[in-house]
């Protein structure tokens, strides 16, 4: 295939910003409830961004109520990802942050990106 045919297939329905792992990011999803449908806000840390065409994906970790980590996997080009904002940016040497799992509180940061 030529390189103008594979960069037309590549569906880029959204211009997102260029996510890394180590940024803080507010994603903003649709969610479908019966016949309502509202967009809620997922915030929190980027552990691990892949890239790949369509299939480009990142995943996100935060802190939910009583200290339990929750992370979630988002399509980069999904419908429903309305949009990424990226609140930070932070100084990682590394492609995944998951030893981040094993760190609560001041453990846990992250220098910021000048």
């Amino acid at each position: 295939m030529s390189q103008e045919l594979i960069r037309s297939l590549v569906v880029d329905n959204h211009e997102h910003p260029e996510i890394e792992s180590g940024d803080t990011v507010k994603v903003h999803v649709r969610i479908v409830e019966g016949a309502r449908e509202r967009v809620q806000v997922f915030q929190g840390l980027v552990i691990r961004a892949r890239k790949g065409g369509n299939e480009a994906n990142f995943t996100v970790r935060r802190i939910a109520s009583h200290g339990i980590g929750v992370e979630r996997t988002f399509l980069l080009r999904s419908p429903r990802v309305e949009k990424v904002e990226i609140l930070r940016r932070a100084k990682v040497r590394r492609a995944q942050l998951y030893y981040l799992r094993d760190r609560r509180g001041k453990a846990a940061r992250l220098k910021e990106r000048r």
